[in-house]
């Protein structure tokens, strides 16, 4: 947070406050802030008189948007997975290769030979690559250590990322994300094993929520409900990896748990949005995942509209499924490949993401907020999904402090 106690100024910008059920446009509006919190919004003429400002920035006319969240993103490994992507486009599927010992666990191989230090500078690259499209609050997950010692060396070079940028970082414990070839054939040993980790992995303050992935090739709905079990008794809130490549059912589970999110979610059934609904389980669209697996079964987004269950979109951001760090190019495919509309995508990395991390302190522009901020060098938000590449993002701040990025 912004020790600063003075009263910072942002000016000549348009502001979309995403605020009500519209962008919340602001034509010619200002915003200020202070020790790190929005303390006004509103047209630059409305100013309050007699302020005395402590710091100043003309933003040129840019628009001012919230700062954008990512949540739901693997930025720590080790290596890469571009063989495998050769594999996918020659025919062979990802259950096949994950089947065939790559997928994960090639990747649990790569990051455990790591240090912390070169893991570190990695996910770091990784980081700045988002922060350049208006991110300033990333969800990084673990789930490439599989032990104790390298779920824990992973989480932390997660928290020291939020330490060392300025980025606020969430980290989710993910240890239940393949079975480590330790445990070849002993699934429900090492599921007793992930929930044992939980508490000595909060204990050192490396987790702000748990995740597992329910699938065919992952872990089944009894082995996911242990891990939900474990992480209620820790009071640590839940999220779930749910029918990516198939329908188990995963949803429904999570929605039983109060879980924050459910996560790709291409085979959700009728049931499964019935039962988000009811919890107020956000749905978590990755489209650069669906379309780098070549993924031909779509979210049901309108179910998911008509049913009014919030739609949040992110990077996903790994090296197998998903080698995406745009999250602007995620919202361009939410809206191209999937129908949603521009409000709807940016509300997906504002508002609904902010709300699928259990965040109340950010994604909108409004007083007693966190002031974090994007400003764009754009007319308006929705060519925030319109362009396709360049680099409109004009500049962040995060808590208030103003950090500018090269035209």
């Amino acid at each position: 947070m912004n020790t600063q106690t003075g009263i910072t100024l942002f000016r000549h910008c348009s502001l979309a406050t995403l605020s009500g059920a519209d962008w919340g446009w602001i034509e010619r509006g200002a915003l200020l802030a202070q020790g790190g919190l929005i303390t006004w919004v509103g047209a630059e003429r409305d100013l309050p008189a007699g302020l005395a400002v402590a710091e100043e920035h003309a933003l040129n006319g840019a628009l001012l948007t919230p700062g954008l969240i990512d949540c739901h993103t693997h930025l720590v490994y080790g290596g890469h997975r571009a063989h495998e992507a050769d594999l996918r486009l020659q025919g062979a599927s990802y259950e096949t290769i994950a089947r065939a010992g790559g997928g994960i666990r090639s990747t649990v191989a790569a990051t455990r030979a790591a240090t912390e230090a070169a893991l570190l500078a990695g996910t770091s690259a990784r980081a700045d690559a988002l922060m350049r499209e208006g991110v300033t609050t990333v969800e990084v997950k673990s789930g490439y250590g599989l032990s104790l010692a390298e779920e824990a060396k992973c989480l932390r070079v997660a928290r020291t990322l939020g330490q060392s940028r300025p980025l606020s970082v969430l980290c989710t414990y993910l240890g239940a994300h393949a079975l480590p070839p330790e445990f070849e054939g002993r699934a429900d040993d090492y599921i007793a094993a992930v929930c044992d980790w939980m508490a000595p992995l909060q204990a050192q303050g490396l987790v702000d929520a748990v995740d597992a992935f329910c699938e065919t090739i992952g872990f089944t709905l009894a082995q996911t409900q242990r891990v939900f079990e474990a992480a209620r008794a820790l009071g640590l809130p839940v999220k779930l990896h749910a029918e990516q490549l198939s329908a188990q059912g995963g949803a429904e589970l999570a929605a039983r748990y109060g879980a924050l999110s459910c996560d790709h979610i291409e085979h959700l059934s009728p049931a499964g949005i019935a039962a988000m609904r009811a919890a107020g389980t956000v749905a978590v669209l990755l489209p650069a995942a669906w379309y780098c697996l070549r993924d031909t079964q779509a979210p049901p987004v309108a179910a998911l509209r008509e049913a009014g269950v919030p739609m949040a979109i992110s990077s996903d951001h790994n090296p197998g499924s998903s080698p995406c760090l745009s999250i602007l190019t995620a919202l361009h495919m939410a809206c191209t490949f999937w129908r949603l509309t521009p409000l709807e995508a940016v509300l997906g990395a504002t508002v609904q993401a902010a709300r699928a991390l259990g965040l109340r302190d950010r994604g909108r522009l409004a007083p007693g907020l966190r002031a974090d901020l994007a400003a764009w060098r754009v007319e308006h938000p929705r060519e925030l999904t319109y362009w396709l590449g360049g680099q409109p993002c004009a500049g962040r701040a995060v808590a208030g402090r103003w950090l500018p990025l090269n035209p």
